[in-house]
């Protein structure tokens, strides 16, 4: 960006073109000085009356406050801001300037606001009013605990038409005002409803009298246990509706693990969906079909357990997670994300006939009915197929007591006829392969998880690795493509 701004004196054409470039997304960075700075500021104080050299100055407010005199002097390039980004300090402790940037900016879409603005705290009054007034284009927005009365106005003065987005967390409101603010919005793609005790089915129910909840692509629920999979049902229901969806997000609702698949048959194009529950008790022993959707794509399956026990009954709906995907019913499944450092283990208790219906598999099916009956046979590990698009399931794992570390990713990379892709018979039980030449710090801001990597051999087992005793084929310097350090080792 720095390049092309200097291009910009060289022709009124290039200056054109770039300003589109460089006003339509605007970010104020701080500057990060290097430890001499101390030093060399002291040095630079001069023995005056004023010593105004040594003074600090917050270089994100200076650039701010150029930033606002520029885009009021130039109404063109005023015209051209769609997004404006700022540190987390520099939108709370320069309001004022804030406010008086964005009274020029009619095209607005999205800024960085400070946090009172969404309860409608009174410093925030002055930047509220030009927001509201000077930005009509503003496509998301937040309202939080003590901005009931804003959020009312929405629908009777007709404000931000064009919301795309919006966060409901914490309001005192009813069902029929929450119903008329979202019917207003008529743009409206994204909707998070959190800690809202009002809210039950009956928002998502058949009402002559109020405005049905609206359809969208992205909805997110937090905090609402008054909030069933009947309710998610009866939204569903709606053609628009269920053509529509495509995220889904329950954290702490009244959707409970086993009514999950009822939800996901109603929903035939999603294909991102996440559950987050604290659970007290086991899985239900009585039959419960396993997960079916053909258009999911990632999986955040988060289930805790209430009370730290030897056998957490959370264990039992991992287990129902792993009979999910032995079954089959998820053959577009690429991520899965579980609280579980053993899930990947369950999945290879069945690599293949010989151990369906041994007992090695009922040690972890006791005390739940959710496996297949003898009449019924579980399917072996080849069941869990995957579609054309790729061959390969991403398990990002975590224990419940480590949640601020990494994820651990385990990469299933199951047999493919496609791509001829064929090893031996063999049904050792595989091992995996961990570069050990990552950091694994949740600091380390690397942003890359911790991967493992298991190999099908082509006929639902696994491809055989070396032994202690250095039999079979020596250990490869690499493995699919990923370097392996020297000090990484074949694990069980």
């Amino acid at each position: 960006m720095r390049d092309l701004a200097h291009c910009t004196p060289a022709s009124h054409e290039w200056a054109e073109i770039a300003q589109r470039t460089l006003y339509r997304s605007v970010r104020l960075d701080p500057v990060h000085y290097c430890q001499k700075e101390y030093e060399l500021s002291t040095k630079r104080k001069r023995r005056s009356f004023f010593e105004r050299n040594g003074d600090p100055k917050d270089p994100t407010q200076e650039r701010l406050q150029l930033f606002s005199r520029t885009v009021r002097e130039n109404e063109y390039l005023a015209k051209l801001v769609q997004i404006l980004k700022m540190p987390y300090m520099t939108r709370e402790t320069c309001k004022a300037d804030l406010a008086r940037t964005v009274s020029v900016l009619p095209n607005l879409r999205y800024v960085d606001l400070p946090e009172g603005f969404f309860s409608d705290v009174s410093s925030s009054g002055t930047l509220r009013q030009e927001l509201q007034h000077r930005c009509p284009e503003i496509r998301n927005m937040k309202y939080h605990t003590g901005a009931e009365t804003s959020f009312t106005l929405l629908a009777h003065s007709r404000l931000w038409q064009n919301l795309e987005k919006l966060e409901l967390v914490g309001l005192q409101v009813e069902p029929d005002t929450l119903l008329y603010v979202l019917a207003s919005l008529p743009t409206l793609q994204e909707v998070k409803l959190g800690e809202i005790p009002s809210l039950d089915d009956t928002i998502f129910g058949q009402n002559n009298s109020l405005p049905p909840f609206p359809p969208l692509t992205t909805l997110h629920l937090e905090g609402t246990p008054s909030i069933t999979a009947f309710g998610l049902i009866a939204y569903l229901s709606r053609p628009q509706t269920r053509e529509l969806l495509i995220r889904l997000s329950l954290s702490t609702t009244g959707v409970l693990p086993q009514d999950l698949h009822t939800v996901l048959s109603c929903a035939p194009h999603l294909s991102y969906l996440m559950i987050n529950e604290t659970v007290s008790r086991s899985f239900p022993l009585k039959p419960v079909p396993p997960l079916a959707s053909g258009s999911l794509r990632t999986l955040h399956y988060e289930i805790f357990s209430s009370s730290h026990s030897p056998n957490p009954p959370s264990d039992s709906y991992y287990t129902y997670i792993v009979s999910s995907l032995l079954s089959g019913a998820l053959p577009c499944l690429r991520k899965l994300y579980v609280f579980s450092s053993s899930l990947p283990e369950l999945l290879l208790i069945v690599p293949n006939a010989p151990f369906v219906g041994s007992d090695r598999l009922n040690r972890f099916s006791a005390g739940s009915s959710i496996y297949s009956t003898p009449s019924q046979p579980m399917p072996m590990f080849g069941a869990l197929s995957l579609s054309s698009h790729g061959d390969s399931l991403n398990i990002y794992t975590k224990s419940p007591e480590t949640i601020e570390t990494e994820w651990s990713l385990t990469t299933l990379d199951l047999p493919s006829e496609r791509n001829g892709r064929r090893g031996s018979a063999s049904a050792t039980r595989p091992r995996s392969l961990v570069a050990s030449d990552r950091s694994w710090s949740p600091n380390s801001g690397s942003g890359r998880s911790k991967d493992s990597i298991l190999v099908g051999n082509g006929f639902g087992g696994y491809l055989t690795v070396p032994n202690e005793d250095g039999g079979g084929r020596g250990r490869p310097d690499s493995f699919h493509g990923r370097r392996v350090s020297q000090g990484s080792e074949w694990m069980g």
